[in-house]
């Protein structure tokens, strides 16, 4: 009625107001009345947004690459914004009047094409295809570098890069080459196997080898530490069998000495004895037979007279023409023995 309207925004719009030329109302989520005649209304998103993107880059070796991913951004300075696409509205629809709105995106997107063909033509193909971590960094680096960005009000909130592609021909190719080096490092991984095992089991017969080198110096110093000790023993049994062989030499030396003392004992004794006896048969060596015959008939007994008398007479048998003797004589002399 009348021209007047009302207008309300979302806390992500920021409006801008002019009436006749001037700034009336500034800033998000705003609510107000006004004239439609003499008014324009500038509605600039400041959400943020997502551009995707698929791009074909030419690496360092002229290979050609598919980029595909995703920029988001948000217009942080709407009033920039608004400088350089038209935002303004239609009052009877809402809706935009221009296509100025869907320019930012793509003018963005040109900046990002520039900067991932920028970023993948000093890199070759492999480096590219195995480092997209490093491209999406290379590639942002360039846009926040960029004067264009705070030229226009926009703020960059992330870049994902989903996916860096070969052509079909080409990733059938690094396909191949790379089938082949795995094949190739398969080989090599069991030649690698096959020589860990050979030289494993060298090393276990090596050590195999030194142990019984180890068992036999231990038994050898085992025998030597026996011999020895054996050794030691016959040592010290030769050092008895000395001690005992330098007693028993000194015992027989002691029972020599004595045996010769009690000799000398016993000679000196029998000479003592043979004195005594030579001194007291002295007398009786001066004296004929005859005396000493009958010195020994006076104490001696019938019998051994009658013995000595047979005697004499066997004597002088050649002198007696006839001897009798008596059976009775005989008799008594049986009856006495």
């Amino acid at each position: 009625m009348f021209g007047i309207h009302y207008l309300k925004v979302g806390p992500t719009q920021h409006v801008l107001h002019y009436q006749n030329g001037k700034l009336r109302h500034s800033g998000a989520g705003l609510a107000f009345f006004y004239y439609r005649p003499s008014s324009t209304l500038s509605v600039i998103p400041i959400a943020s947004a997502d551009a995707p993107f698929i791009f074909n880059a030419l690496t360092q070796d002229f290979q050609t690459l598919t980029v595909q991913g995703q920029l988001t951004y948000r217009i942080v300075q709407p009033e920039k914004a608004a400088q350089f696409f038209d935002f303004s509205i239609d009052a009877a629809t809402n809706k935009y009047a221009t296509e100025d709105p869907e320019k930012l995106p793509q003018r963005l997107l040109n900046l990002i094409q520039v900067a991932i063909r920028s970023e993948i033509q000093r890199l070759p193909l492999p480096e590219a295809l195995r480092t997209p971590e490093a491209v999406r960094k290379g590639v942002l680096r360039r846009l926040m570098a960029d004067p264009l960005l705070e030229t226009l009000g926009v703020e960059i909130l992330s870049l994902t890069l989903l996916a860096i592609k070969p052509t079909p021909e080409t990733a059938r190719a690094l396909e191949a080459e790379a089938r082949e080096q795995i094949l190739k490092q398969a080989d090599e991984a069991i030649y690698a196997r096959r020589n860990a095992a050979v030289d494993q089991e060298r090393r276990i017969k090596e050590n195999e080898l030194n142990t019984e080198l180890a068992v036999a110096a231990k038994q050898r110093k085992i025998r030597e530490a026996k011999v020895e000790a054996d050794l030691a023993v016959e040592q010290r049994q030769q050092k008895i069998r000395e001690t005992k062989m330098a007693g028993q030499v000194k015992l027989e030396n002691e029972r020599r000495a004595l045996i010769e003392a009690r000799t000398a004992n016993a000679r000196a004794e029998a000479d003592a004895q043979a004195y005594a006896l030579a001194a007291s048969l002295k007398p009786l060596q001066e004296l004929d037979e005859k005396t000493l015959q009958l010195l020994a008939l006076q104490s001696a007994e019938p019998r051994r007279m009658m013995t000595l008398a047979f005697k004499q007479l066997a004597e002088n048998a050649g002198k007696i023409g006839n001897l009798n003797i008596t059976p009775d004589l005989l008799q008594d002399l049986i009856d006495q023995n």
